[in-house]
């Protein structure tokens, strides 16, 4: 073949003018691009050889080999597959641009399955021009007759082409790396971003270090099958050794050639595991293999509590496992990890046309052959078809749930604490998902008993028709659900922040039903009803204690509630309107916090029947009488919640006051 030179030709219909350094957002992704030609050419072989027209030789073992010098700064991507011949070359690489496997499927589109053809040649070799000064390949092509060819370009714009000395069918693409892309030539910067990009490539890889030994793994004795068919000739009789037993008697043992041998043998092993999880059918897996993948893909040691695995090929192809994980939610950030692959090449984590919002919080991992990448395989179109695959990940995951519910509502039960954020934050951002799921949202109860919507609003029917209390912190509340409980009334369990935006959902999805916190008001079923008939007497408490209050707090705006409740043991207790509250509860998520003392919507309610509040009625003029107010208000505060840093300070102070001063009387007794 006569030396060549020339300019490469563009052909702008293929979505050019793109090689230049902005063709990629990371420039570490030539590794992936390189590789995934080198995965293209070697199925492109495979496919000739069911085809009938190439028999691939029996000892043949299709790899890709990336190697590294960091004293030359050079990478080599070498591979073994269907290689190309000078005409090849002219049309993949000199016209950038024009995909080399969809010419490859034009011409057997009836005769091949298109998902298993990785990239498009042309233009994923040039992002090989983003860190390199210079580009060379040599290749040989599959083809009876065919010359080596060797190719180089310094710049990405003129080529050489000429003949190789290459001997071996396949390409090898050699990267002379520009000033400021030596990292890339380090071995273990290297094998950082195979493992990124490449871990589940269905070819194996293999990372290589001109400058350093091999580094080999001695070959299991039991995987030994074609190591038993290279050395068998070694020792073609069966040789018997002496052992001695247990019980002191020898037997006579046979040794298998093979196996020995294969104990001493060494052999390179790859970065990557070429038949992920996903791939196989879900009842080839065990929970096991399920819970080893979770742990090497998210390094998470947790177990997760339970997946779901697609595997989808009509009307698209989609496969993929996606994980519920275990969150502590007090230490933990719920923002999950799905990896999006494309035939086993990494894409990218968490796109969000494809993986629905709420899934964020998932972790997983998806392979969509048919997903519109565009030409740096980057980014996503968001077309309908995206939006299908999405709704399809979302249905699946409702069906696991629902199904779940139905015939393992014990697991359903065990792992709700865990799950309900995922299945909430579904509800608000997908309709589809939230109709699905209406009938499976589960509460759990003051006894610790989950309940069901409808079974929540019937527990309270008769005294709180479309009802429902709810709890947000056990130990804060803890007054409240110990009336509540004297009283028979129910509640439930809402302590996670999505729980505020859900119960609003759940209010407007459900005509007539209303979410209240256990301390929003206080509820007839606590009144004395032996006390109905002294309202009048009530009212004037109300307004007397009003005023004293007011005066004592220095607070002309606080809200006081006088009333006879059958549980004299509480002396005072705090109330906020649920509007108030949700208001505040907005207003923190902003940074704006509310004042002290009477915060817009939160009521003192003072119990008649309790001795304290009788005594202030008594005492209201006298001196002192104010430090009984104060603590009474902070005690129905810390009943209610917390009290601020200064409120804190001061009623520890008052206390030690009001104990010094008992002290003081009953040593003057």
């Amino acid at each position: 073949m006569a030396a060549k030179q020339g300019n490469l030709s563009i052909n702008s219909e293929n979505i050019f003018p793109i090689i230049k350094k902005w063709l990629y957002s990371d420039h570490d992704i030539f590794y992936r691009e390189l590789v995934s030609n080198g995965c293209d050419a070697i199925t492109k072989l495979k496919k000739l050889d069911m085809m009938g027209e190439y028999t691939i030789p029996d000892d043949t073992h299709f790899m890709i080999r990336v190697v590294v010098n960091p004293d030359e700064k050079t990478i080599k991507f070498i591979d073994n597959g269907i290689g190309m011949d000078e005409q090849e070359v002219e049309e993949y690489i000199n016209q950038i641009a024009f995909s080399g496997a969809q010419d490859f499927l034009a011409k057997y589109k009836d005769k091949t399955n298109e998902d298993q053809i990785i990239g498009h040649f042309g233009l994923g070799f040039y992002s090989a021009f983003m860190v390199a000064d210079k580009v060379s390949i040599d290749t040989l092509s599959w083809k009876d007759g065919a010359k080596a060819v060797h190719w180089e370009s310094e710049g990405g714009t003129e080529y050489e082409m000429d003949e190789s000395a290459k001997d071996t069918r396949g390409t090898e693409i050699t990267l002379y790396l520009s000033e400021n892309s030596y990292e890339f030539s380090n071995e273990y910067r290297a094998r950082e971003i195979l493992m990124k990009y490449c871990s589940f490539m269905p070819v194996e890889i293999y990372l290589e270090n001109a400058t350093a030994e091999p580094q080999y793994e001695t070959i299991p004795a039991e995987d030994v099958k074609e190591t038993d068919t290279v050395i068998e000739h070694i020792m073609e009789e069966a040789k018997t050794e002496e052992k001695e037993k247990e019980d002191g008697t020898k037997e006579t043992v046979e040794i298998s050639p093979a196996r020995e041998m294969a104990k001493i043998l060494k052999r390179p092993v790859p970065l990557n595991d070429i038949h992920p999880l996903w791939t196989k059918h879900p009842n080839e897996c065990t929970e096991e293999e399920y819970k080893e993948f979770y742990r090497k893909v998210f390094l998470d040691y947790k177990e997760p509590l339970f997946w779901i695995h697609l595997n989808m090929d009509y009307p698209f192809n989609l496969k993929g496992i996606l994980y519920f994980p275990k969150i502590n939610t007090e230490y933990d950030s719920i923002e999950g990890t799905i990896k999006l692959y494309n035939n086993q090449v990494f894409i990218a984590d968490n796109i969000k046309e494809v993986i629905p919002e709420f899934l964020m919080l998932l972790k997983g991992v998806i392979d969509c052959p048919d997903l519109p990448l565009n030409v740096s395989r980057s980014a996503l179109q968001n077309d309908g078809f995206v939006k299908k695959i999405s709704e399809y990940i979302s249905k699946k995951v409702a069906d696991k749930l629902s199904g779940m519910c139905k015939t393992d509502r014990e697991n359903y039960e065990k792992y709700w604490d865990d799950i309900n954020p995922f299945i909430k934050f579904g509800c608000l951002k997908d309709e589809k998902f939230a109709e699905k799921m209406n009938d499976y949202i589960i509460f759990k109860n003051l006894d610790g008993k989950y309940i069901t919507l409808q079974d929540a609003l019937k527990e309270n029917e008769e005294k709180h028709k479309n009802q429902i209390f709810y709890v947000t912190d056990e130990k804060e509340q803890s007054q409240y659900i110990n009336m509540f409980k004297q009283e028979g009334i129910d509640a439930v369990i809402l302590k996670h922040t999505i729980d505020a935006p859900f119960i609003t959902h759940l209010e407007q999805k459900n005509e007539g039903v209303k979410f209240l916190r256990i301390d929003a008001d206080l509820t007839e079923s606590f009144k004395d009803d032996s006390k109905k008939e002294n309202e009048e007497e009530r009212k004037a408490a109300a307004e007397s204690l009003t005023d004293t209050f007011r005066k004592a707090l220095a607070n002309d705006k606080l809200e006081v509630r006088a009333e006879y409740l059958k549980n004299d043991g509480v002396a005072s207790m705090m109330t906020t309107s649920e509007e108030s509250r949700r208001m505040q509860d907005m207003m923190k998520i902003y940074g704006m916090s509310g004042m002290d003392f009477g915060t817009p919507g939160e009521t003192l309610v003072l119990n008649l029947n309790h001795p304290l509040v009788k005594y202030v009625m008594e005492h209201k003029e006298e001196e002192g009488i104010s430090t009984f107010c104060e603590q009474l208000y902070d005690l129905a505060l810390l009943g209610h919640g917390t009290l601020t840093p200064d409120r804190m300070s001061k009623f520890i102070a008052r206390s030690n006051d009001v104990m010094m001063k008992l002290a003081k009387q009953e040593n003057q007794q």
